[in-house]
């Protein structure tokens, strides 16, 4: 379905909507299914080609929830959502029931930032429902993915994950062309990982498959910019601009409008 969308020939823009109340930068924001919906509705409109509902926080040192409330929280986000809009859903979860229950309710993409890893039935899950899987680089789990992160080479030791996952991905009967690849800044990384992955993002593209990247508003833009959480947009939009340029297939962010913005220049310049 993705790959459908990207022979609009640019890049895509994947909103995030967290249903949270403890998401690092919106948590609490969209609890509520009216103001979720709205929001979504309103990243639709400001150019958003997917929307990406989460119902758990995997900021780092974070706690995980039980499947239970996880799915409380993004079930009934998922079906008002394509009440109202036919947008690509994604449904941000690394486990298999949530994963299903959210594709029984509209969602068509799995985004587990495991790789797969963590839950063993993931892979057939995504298999039986015939839906896009977006595979995520994660060192370590979200509670302790930031005690010290270290690579020799963190280009070459992602790009080596991303072999094993795709063969294990296909193993499983999960189709090449349904497989995007989202490097994980942030999940276990230093602030130089970050950086030389944006630098580096098109020797991922070798894989032949398209390449998700997730830098919004994350805190290697405030400790290189000085700036606080909420001070964060201008380090955000420059780290849009260079992935895009870098060779990024789908952008992942929170301001939708803003976003749409450097897209289409970046996207204008590259076409030009």
């Amino acid at each position: 379905m993705i790959k459908e969308l990207l022979h609009k020939g640019r890049p895509l823009l994947m909103g995030i909507l967290n249903a949270t109340p403890d998401s690092f930068y919106d948590g609490g924001r969209y609890i509520n299914i009216d103001d979720a919906l709205k929001h979504a509705l309103e990243m639709v409109e400001n150019g958003a080609d997917i929307i990406d509902v989460g119902g758990e926080s995997t900021r780092p040192f974070s706690d995980p929830v039980d499947s239970q409330e996880e799915l409380e929280r993004v079930i009934p986000v998922i079906k008002a959502i394509r009440l109202r809009s036919d947008v690509l859903i994604s449904i941000d979860t690394y486990k298999s029931e949530v994963a299903k229950r959210a594709c029984e309710a509209g969602a068509q993409i799995i985004n587990d930032i495991s790789g797969l890893g963590f839950d063993n039935n993931m892979a057939d899950t995504i298999a039986n429902m015939g839906v896009d899987a977006i595979m995520m680089h994660i060192k370590g789990t979200p509670r302790d993915m930031q005690k010290d992160p270290f690579y020799e080479d963190v280009i070459s030791e992602i790009k080596m994950y991303f072999k094993d996952r795709i063969a294990f991905a296909e193993s499983k009967g999960i189709k090449k062309d349904r497989i995007i690849l989202d490097p994980g800044i942030g999940f276990g990384k230093r602030v130089e990982d970050n950086l030389r992955i944006i630098k580096e993002l098109r020797s991922f593209k070798d894989l032949g498959m398209p390449i998700l990247i997730g830098t919004s508003m994350k805190s290697f833009i405030g400790k290189v910019t000085e700036s606080a959480l909420e001070e964060r947009i201008e380090g955000t939009l420059a780290s849009i601009a260079l992935s895009i340029w870098n060779g990024a297939d789908i952008i992942r962010v929170h301001d939708v409008k803003k976003a749409h913005k450097v897209l289409k220049l970046v996207d204008a310049v590259m076409k030009s």
